[in-house]
């Protein structure tokens, strides 16, 4: 299956709209999360998903991020493997982002 993909134009939007229509899995390291992160998003490195899926709701929509959207889109089938049916992958990731949706925001 196909995980939906949400462009960073996109997701701006509607977390404009709705601030709380996703919740923002952050699966960076922590080193990468200091250095440019969304406001809002959760960081669960990539390597502790396994372990903390409780902290996450199968009801709510997942955007899953990381830093071109490789390792998010790698979490997000994980996700849709153990049940979650709302999860989709930031396009292009945070560095994505940071291009076109937010200028202020450090490239790496």
């Amino acid at each position: 299956m196909a995980i939906t993909q949400v462009s960073p134009k996109n997701l701006q939007q509607q977390l404009q709209e709705d601030p709380q229509a996703y919740f923002l899995l952050d699966v960076r390291e922590p080193f990468e999360y200091q250095i440019a992160s969304l406001e809002d998003s959760v960081l669960i490195p990539m390597n502790q998903i396994p372990a903390r899926l409780d902290e996450l709701d199968k009801e709510q929509a997942i955007v899953v991020i990381c830093h071109h959207g490789m390792r998010s889109e790698n979490v997000a089938y994980f996700l849709d493997q153990q049940g979650y049916n709302k999860v989709f992958n930031l396009t292009g990731g945070i560095d994505a982002w940071a291009r076109s949706c937010d200028s202020e925001m450090a490239l790496y």
